[in-house]
């Protein structure tokens, strides 16, 4: 059930995967992690941050968050994934959106770093580094610094849906979008009956000029 929901998140299926991370709850409610996938599948999609970021999203995003913690984290790397969300969703009515942001990406890079076996966290973390750019930053270091941490692991794991994604959001930029042509030709496939997923690869195919490829993919 855990696996299928991530599956879900990394697809940005939101209404799928928050019923998916509710219905673990039900059958486990000793499961704080559930209540954190919940939480992460309400913030919904990181690149379009603050938009849809609602006071209202943002308390019910802290109430999942809690209930994690009142369900039980048994580990101190559940504990990790939790706190780091929790960093980005404090004070949010006080603090501006960047600093949390910022504060986010580097608590999701501990995370990372206190757990190097769990691939997940790796891919997690690259995913905020990611969407955690500067508009006029023409070097693209955040998203060219979670491409590299994403490129091996696309070797390893080629059948992960969020590290195909997350490659395709790295690489969605002019200058560097033919970098993204292997995840954009690999995505669909990985995750068929995930609508975004049909839709993704031509971020990639139209800044490359892949006009067919574009077509049949929206």
């Amino acid at each position: 059930q855990f696996n299928t929901a991530m599956a879900l998140y990394h697809s940005f299926a939101w209404p799928q995967a928050v019923a998916a991370f509710k219905a673990i709850a039900v059958t486990d409610p000793t499961c704080g992690m559930a209540h954190w996938g919940h939480a992460m599948s309400l913030l919904g999609n990181p690149f379009v941050w603050p938009a849809g970021l609602t006071p209202q999203l943002m308390n019910d995003t802290a109430a999942a968050l809690d209930a994690a913690k009142a369900a039980g984290l048994k580990t101190s790397r559940e504990r990790d994934y939790v706190d780091a969300v929790v960093v980005f969703v404090r004070d949010h009515a006080s603090t501006p959106h960047a600093q949390r942001m910022q504060a986010y990406d580097a608590a999701m890079a501990q995370v990372a770093a206190r757990n190097r076996d769990d691939k997940e966290a790796a891919i997690l973390s690259a995913l905020i580094t990611s969407a955690n750019f500067n508009p006029a930053d023409k070097t693209y270091a955040n998203q060219l610094k979670a491409a590299a941490i994403l490129e091996p692991l696309f070797t390893a794991y080629p059948d992960h849906p969020g590290v195909a994604h997350y490659l395709i959001h790295s690489y969605d930029y002019p200058p560097i979008a033919s970098q993204g042509l292997t995840a954009a030709k690999a995505y669909a496939a990985i995750a068929p009956d995930a609508a975004h997923a049909l839709h993704m690869p031509a971020h990639i195919f139209t800044r490359v000029g892949y006009w067919k490829e574009s077509i049949a993919a929206n």
